[in-house]
């Protein structure tokens, strides 16, 4: 019961810390409402091409330090606070809600970003390896496409493909690597309805 009782609280908490709108936010202060503006997505590319480079990237900063914090907190409460037990599950629990949160956000009515950011952040926590070779994927996706979201959906996808090698086909890794994948390449559907008809915007 324990052990589901802290499962609990820090999904709650992984949920609203991946619900705040970083990219609402940061536009706003720059006068411009990132939900008409470009694709409408609150996410770092689009903050990018409405407010420009430094807004982007802070937006992405931001949004991958929700990931990260959100993951590390049950492990940092354990050693710091209370044992807790079964931590490892516990931060694999804690990302899931912060992924739900930034795709679903209940701060803007659910309308949220595409999870990338935060899955960066988030695997960097405890599965460093799979997502430094996700962001290889990325970067030689995106610089042989000038797509963002092509580079986004291949980085997700590489996951399940290499957690079995790392961390074992049965394992929560793997699984979670499969969770992932699916959410972001799901939350990515109008980006390739686009690619399919030709008019998916590339990054210049």
């Amino acid at each position: 019961m324990q052990n589901i009782a802290f499962a609990a609280i820090f999904a709650l908490a992984g949920y609203l810390l991946g619900s705040i709108p970083f990219g609402v936010i940061i536009a706003k202060s720059k006068g411009v409402d990132i939900f008409k503006f470009g694709s409408g997505n609150p996410g770092a590319t689009n903050v990018k091409r409405a407010c420009g480079q430094k807004a982007g990237n802070l937006c992405f900063l931001l949004d991958a330090l929700k990931g990260f914090l959100a993951t590390i907190a049950p492990l940092a409460a354990d050693r710091f606070i209370t044992p807790i037990g079964n931590t490892h599950n516990i931060m694999v629990v804690a990302l899931i809600a912060a992924i739900a949160g930034h795709m679903y956000p209940i701060f803007t009515k659910f309308r949220g970003g595409k999870g990338v950011s935060v899955t960066i952040g988030g695997l960097a926590a405890f599965m460093w390896i799979a997502i430094l070779i996700g962001l290889i994927v990325w970067v030689a996706a995106f610089y042989s496409t000038k797509y963002v979201s092509v580079a986004s959906i291949l980085m997700a996808i590489s996951l399940p493909i290499s957690a079995p090698f790392l961390y074992g086909g049965g394992s929560v890794e793997f699984y979670l690597s499969i969770f992932i994948a699916a959410a972001v390449v799901y939350k990515h559907k109008s980006n390739i309805a686009r690619l399919i008809s030709g008019t998916e915007n590339r990054f210049k």
